[in-house]
């Protein structure tokens, strides 16, 4: 039988956290003319490395296929915008970045970030691997390169574009099939004495908040502090401190530099390893348990949609994102218990969620169709959408939350 390997110590995988059985690409929404076409679907089966204890699916799926055509814009969440530009704001402020500084960021979307760098007269350089979403940060005035980070494409961009006093990579080193060539990439880009950070969900939320649909195949691994550090020393750079944020339903904002430069740790260091041990994350035995927990997700969502159905209630889906996919393919769920989802997304509406082939239209047809109930579907962005929907009361309608557990407020 064949052995699969970790990606970070090359251990042996023999041991399973959760499997979520089988799913088609979280972003490879269909348009309607593909309905009736084959999907592929690929495992979900996340395995932990019972020496480094890196939770991690297999790369079923190379980055160059779910990245190549990419629909999710970083823009079009409002809370999101305004994280970047509190971060970009502070940053800037505390590195006294300037117009002689340079900020690179990894997986740089449409210029989210950036853009308020560049408003602040900071020269920028984005890397993206997905076209489509490159061109849209260019037209914004975000100067922006197609590429995916390495070791070998991060020399080069450092030879090209000069190296950074501040490299941000968000939200992308979930999505990194290899994070040993990715983390020499990041040490590659940035100066000496430069400054790299990264956001990520913490792998201690996701369990404690039972967060499985953060599970898809664009997230090869799921970090604790402790693997996340394990995994940029391969590169060179050492953690230097955290923060923990409420982004993404609990996250980490790690800043790690050059080891020759990094000095000793902050506290925050040590608190948050020390939290993640007592939670068991330490061990291999503190990971099992959550299957428990994602089976009772899977069950009171589907009781739920099925006492509506039989009710003559009806249920519809706000957001389409990727989580949302894991979510609804895992459980089943097709038109007949959720009629159709909306997003605000322009490059989502009228297309099909992949698997369950439920539509996505404009967020105006809620209003126009006042349904019993609005199953969110991106919870972590609760505060945002229960403020855009919250005229669905004057109807009598209903929001639906089915992450950590169902409420329905």
């Amino acid at each position: 039988m064949f052995a699969l390997r970790c990606r970070l110590c090359r251990g042996e995988l023999t041991e399973t956290f959760v499997d979520l059985g089988m799913s088609p690409l979280c972003e490879s929404y269909l348009p309607a003319d593909r309905l009736d076409a084959p999907e592929t679907f690929y495992p979900l089966h996340v395995r932990i490395c019972p020496d480094c204890l890196l939770v991690q699916l297999p790369a079923y799926v190379p980055g160059e296929e779910i990245f190549a055509e990419y629909a999710y814009f970083s823009s079009y969440s409002d809370s999101w915008v305004a994280h970047a530009r509190r971060y970009a704001t502070a940053i800037a402020d505390t590195l006294g970045l300037g117009p002689t500084s340079l900020v690179t960021e990894v997986a740089s979307n449409d210029g989210y970030l950036l853009r308020h760098f560049v408003e602040r007269g900071v020269p920028v350089l984005g890397v993206e691997p997905a076209a489509n979403v490159a061109e849209v940060a260019r037209s914004r005035g975000v100067r922006t390169e197609v590429e995916f980070l390495g070791a070998e494409s991060g020399r080069k961009l450092a030879e090209r574009f000069g190296r950074a006093d501040l490299v941000v990579a968000n939200n992308v080193y979930p999505h990194v099939p290899d994070p040993v060539d990715f983390s020499a990439g990041l040490a590659a880009l940035v100066k000496p004495s430069g400054l790299v950070t990264l956001e990520f969900p913490h792998l201690l939320r996701l369990i404690e908040r039972r967060q499985y649909d953060t599970i898809y195949h664009e997230h090869y691994q799921y970090y604790s502090l402790r693997t996340a550090a394990r995994a940029l020393a391969t590169g060179g750079l050492v953690v230097t401190d955290v923060e923990e944020l409420s982004s993404h339903g609990g996250s980490l904002r790690v800043h790690a530099r050059p080891a020759a430069t990094a000095g000793a740790p902050s506290s925050n260091v040590k608190s948050l390893l020390d939290a993640e041990a007592e939670a068991g994350l330490h061990t291999l035995a503190g990971h099992r348990g959550f299957a428990d927990q994602v089976f009772r997700i899977r069950r009171d969502l589907l009781d739920f949609l099925f006492t509506a159905r039989a009710q003559g209630r009806r249920v519809v889906g706000y957001g389409a994102p990727g989580k949302g996919n894991t979510l609804l393919n895992h459980c089943g769920i097709r038109p007949d218990l959720l009629a159709y989802t909306v997003d605000r997304s322009p490059h989502k509406q009228g297309r099909f969620l992949p698997g369950t082939h439920i539509p996505v239209h404009p967020p105006e047809r809620i209003d126009a169709d006042r349904p019993d109930f609005v199953l969110v579907l991106p919870w972590n962005l609760r505060a945002e959408i229960s403020t855009q929907l919250c005229h669905v009361r004057h109807w009598g309608g209903r929001l639906v939350f089915a992450i950590p557990e169902l409420e329905v407020v």
